[in-house]
């Protein structure tokens, strides 16, 4: 998320990208870094144990809506 907000406030469009899991600390993160409305996208926990295919399957399922975000801000 920081970084996130770091390159949003530089003026390069970002999207946080993270695992349902981090749903809520991505909302208090970005409250506590000052920009509550940066765009961020969530794809389905588990991530550290999933197979390549498995990865691919979230990449896949996820680029459209983080092509939206950049897309919408």
């Amino acid at each position: 998320m920081h970084d996130t907000v770091y390159f949003e406030t530089q003026g390069r469009p970002s999207v946080f990208l993270a695992s349902t899991e981090f749903v809520d600390a991505a909302e208090a993160q970005s409250v506590a870094l000052g920009l509550p409305e940066v765009r961020r996208v969530f794809v389905p926990h588990p991530i550290q144990d999933a197979l390549d295919a498995e990865m691919q399957a979230k990449a896949e399922a996820a680029f459209e809506a983080v092509v939206a975000a950049l897309l919408d801000g």
